[in-house]
């Protein structure tokens, strides 16, 4: 069994709001060292099969359901479970 984790985050183009809040907040807590702060969301699949088998299925999850190909940028990583 292999576990992908496919990491999802606004493209750099995109506001995130959610993102200044935080840094703003930071900023008021006293922690003025951050520059920007930028949100995102991990997903977490168990898949079964070979490893070229299983980047090619997620990669064509990701392309079909799992991101906004319009404002997301995605990587994964594939790891033995």
């Amino acid at each position: 069994m292999k576990i992908a984790k496919v990491y999802v985050t606004l493209r750099e183009s995109v506001v995130d709001p959610e993102g200044t809040a935080a840094k703003e907040a930071l900023h008021k807590m006293g922690y003025n060292e951050v520059q920007n702060a930028r949100f995102g969301r991990l997903i977490e699949l168990e898949l079964d099969g070979s490893t070229e088998d299983v980047e090619a299925r997620v990669e064509a999850m990701c392309k079909d359901l799992l991101i906004n190909r319009v404002i997301e940028d995605y990587r994964f990583d594939i790891e033995e479970a």
